[in-house]
């Protein structure tokens, strides 16, 4: 018969002096392994928590006032935008909403400081077409970028209009063009200053007509407005609302607007684009409400929802046409609108060799 190994089985006296010997090893080894799964998990603690406290907060914004930064002084479009947006904003997040204006370098300091800012929403950007699209393309002075934004809502428009001094005998758009053409480089026409939006909606109308004037900058609307009314230059981009008081007293002469359909503020007023030479003219002051770049969504989306409830409020709407500006559609794609600007900015930028 073939031979069947079987190992010997050990004496129970024998195991019990093994299990002994091993029981002190074996409870240290399982204490240990305790003990560092312990020292691990307290050590994750804290990050844990930090994960926690930036979701918490922003699942509980806003908590505290918010400040609503304008690059401009009391006053101005901008400005009174700003805070009728502010009333409307407070009333819909439970919370004060307060503007701080911080003027300087055509609203550049300011967007600055919100670019700048922490990411949590308490400091938040209404910002014009100048600030937040236009600066970065003519000035190397900017140092901030559209990305350093998170884009909330665009929040409205204003046009702007191209005028003409009572003393330059022009009395239309058909006017203006047939008189510009006939004197070549000897026509000029005043801004607010290099790199405005104003500047740009001039140089638009040049390239879109294929008219030599020269551009007066001037430091801000009143000493153009002072020039015109003095018959000292011929014609000059405004503001549609800072214009239309010298407009319709007669003292300047309105040649069209510049958007792409007539404003509803003087619907009297030709718009540019009418006029087969400045069909792709469309240009005007926009306004919008910006954060930081890395809002949290949740901080973000409540800010979205609020405006886009402040934009279909019939208060916020007549004080925004009083003061001569159109509401922004609530269902705009801010993203896709800011990028389009930029390109048509740029492309103007370039086209005027505009640099500061």
């Amino acid at each position: 018969m073939p031979h069947r190994y079987t190992p010997p089985v050990p004496a129970r006296s024998a195991l019990r002096r093994h299990a002994a010997a091993a029981s002190p090893a074996r409870r240290l080894g399982l204490r240990a392994a305790f003990a560092a799964l312990a020292a691990a998990t307290a050590a994750l603690a804290p990050l844990q928590g930090a994960r926690a406290q930036p979701q918490d907060a922003a699942a509980a914004y806003p908590t505290k006032p918010i400040t609503i930064v304008v690059g401009y002084p009391p006053g101005g479009s901008t400005d009174l935008t700003a805070r009728t947006l502010a009333t409307e904003l407070s009333t819909r997040l439970g919370v004060p909403v307060v503007i701080e204006n911080i003027g300087g370098a055509g609203g550049a300091i300011g967007a600055q400081k919100v670019a700048s800012s922490a990411p949590d929403g308490y400091t938040l950007l209404v910002g014009a077409s100048n600030e937040i699209a236009i600066n970065r393309l003519v000035t190397k002075k900017v140092k901030y970028d559209i990305k350093d934004f998170t884009a909330l809502a665009l929040i409205g428009s204003q046009p702007l209009v191209l005028v003409a001094s009572t003393g330059s005998g022009v009395k239309s758009a058909a006017d203006f063009v047939q008189r510009v053409r006939s004197q070549p480089g000897k026509a000029s026409y005043g801004s607010s200053g290099v790199g405005t939006a104003l500047h740009l909606a001039g140089e638009m109308v040049k390239e879109q007509g294929q008219l030599f004037m020269t551009h007066i900058p001037y430091r801000g609307v009143a000493p153009l407005a002072n020039d015109l009314l003095g018959n000292n230059i011929e014609y000059g981009v405004f503001v549609l609302s800072s214009g239309l008081p010298h407009i319709r007293s007669g003292k300047l002469v309105a040649l069209g607007t510049t958007e792409a359909r007539r404003s509803a503020v003087a619907p009297e007023i030709p718009a540019l684009a009418e006029l087969p030479q400045f069909k792709n003219v469309d240009i005007g002051v926009w306004f919008a409400l910006m954060g930081p770049a890395g809002l949290p969504r949740p901080v973000a989306e409540r800010l979205r929802r609020a405006t886009r409830d402040a934009l279909q409020s019939p208060d916020f709407r007549k004080k925004m046409e009083a003061s001569g500006g159109a509401v922004a559609s609530p269902t705009v794609d801010t993203d896709a609108f800011l990028a389009s600007e930029v390109a048509k900015y740029r492309k103007i930028v370039e086209f005027a060799r505009i640099e500061e």
